[in-house]
């Protein structure tokens, strides 16, 4: 990854979605040639100059400060996500004194992760920011059964999104799965530019437009909670809820949940879910067939 590529498509992306009346500059008229703010007002905003603003969108951000990083972040009204992925960016560009250690080891899941997934009467995987899944629990490889009978290697979200013809009845809302999954991508470069698991990822997905349109948006999104619209194969249409629990010792590894409402469909559908797994030889997750091994 161009770090200073990256950071000014970035900034520029959000700047253009930023209209003068979204900044509250109500008073601006006329005819304007870009279509949101323009760098003069961004960097009015900010408290910083024209010149400041101009290199830091050039990717020349040394010595810029945590104070005119959200300065920035405040007026391109960057979120959550957003904000911490310029932080990532300034960070590896080593353009400012933010410091965080990133772990180097591979991923592993211990044994008192795998106890707490195999407690839990609800579908849990164990996912990575990459979206390759480390473990899953028996309704876990229930409901992703369609993936991972599938999978070539190590199970991965986006791979599937994006490459499996079996994606297309999985997921009823293919197109939000394929939003997500390039926004999650992109969070994790930023986090790890360079990275050749990110690299041999992008390497398969960039020829394909669907994607490539996606990752041209520089959209970014931790996964974190929200609704997910599957049609499984065995027990129809599920919205599940699904919530991501960070793992203690490496912040690459999150538990995933899937649950509904008491008395939903949803919930009924779980429950036959449940049943059914406990009639079925279901396939284990590579990573914890190597563990087992």
């Amino acid at each position: 990854m161009d770090l200073s590529a990256e950071i000014r498509s970035f900034l520029m992306s959000r700047r253009a979605r930023i209209t003068p009346e979204m900044a509250g500059l109500h008073h601006v008229a006329g005819s304007r040639r870009v279509a949101g703010l323009r760098r003069v007002e961004a960097a009015m905003l900010a408290g910083v100059s024209v010149e400041y603003y101009t290199r830091m969108e050039r990717g020349k951000l040394g010595g810029a400060s945590e104070g005119v990083l959200d300065a920035i972040a405040r007026v391109l009204q960057l979120d959550g996500d957003e904000r911490a992925h310029l932080f990532d960016l300034v960070r590896h560009a080593g353009a400012s004194p933010l410091s965080r250690r990133e772990p180097t080891a591979a991923p592993r899941v211990g044994d008192a992760v795998h106890a707490v997934l195999d407690s839990m009467n609800v579908p849990a995987v164990v996912i990575d920011d990459r979206l390759f899944v480390h473990a899953a629990n028996e309704m876990g490889r229930a409901l992703y059964r369609p993936m991972l009978d599938r999978a070539e290697g190590r199970p991965n979200f986006a791979l599937f999104g994006y490459l499996d013809p079996e994606a297309r009845g999985f997921y009823r809302d293919l197109e939000d799965a394929w939003d997500l999954t390039a926004a999650v991508l992109r969070s994790a470069a930023g986090r790890a530019p360079g990275d050749p698991e990110i690299a041999g990822l992008l390497a398969r997905l960039s020829p394909l437009p669907e994607f490539q349109e996606r990752w041209d948006r520089h959209d970014v999104k931790r996964h974190a909670q929200g609704v997910k619209k599957l049609r499984h194969p065995v027990v129809g249409d599920l919205d599940l809820e699904y919530s991501d629990f960070a793992l203690p010792g490496d912040p690459r590894l999150s538990l995933t949940s899937y649950t509904a409402p008491a008395g939903s469909r949803t919930a009924d559908g779980l429950a036959l879910l449940g049943s059914w797994a406990r009639t079925q030889p279901l396939p284990r997750v590579r990573a914890e067939q190597s563990a087992a091994g």
